[in-house]
């Protein structure tokens, strides 16, 4: 299982960021061998319109199974993600990318 977070570091201990379009950070965690990586969305900050899509095609190339995030995605991105099978868990703000990944080991996140 491949799972992104939207963080806004680039480490296990790296807060979460609650937005999805504007997220400064993926971290994509697979489980099956262990590998932490990272990819680096900032300049998505700067988009006045059409963040959450263009981060939503971001997110598609880096191929997760699951999202887990702060707030949930907008009404652009929810609907391309709905598409794309990716599932995706929110409720992880004010956490770490490691308590987010516990939060959702433990079933304490809630789903779109």
């Amino acid at each position: 299982m491949r799972i992104a977070f939207t963080t806004r570091g680039t480490d296990w201990d790296a807060m979460m960021d609650p937005r999805f379009g504007r997220t400064e950070f993926f971290l994509v965690f697979d489980e099956k061998t262990g590998v932490l990586t990272h990819f680096d969305n900032r300049e998505t900050g700067n988009e006045a319109h059409g963040a959450g899509p263009k981060t939503a095609q971001h997110l598609f190339n880096l191929n997760p199974d699951i999202l887990i995030t702060g707030n949930g995605p907008g009404g652009n991105a929810a609907s391309a993600l709905e598409k794309s099978g990716i599932m995706v868990y929110y409720g992880a703000n004010e956490m770490t990318v490691r308590e987010a990944y516990e939060a959702y080991k433990n079933d304490e996140l809630s789903t779109v």
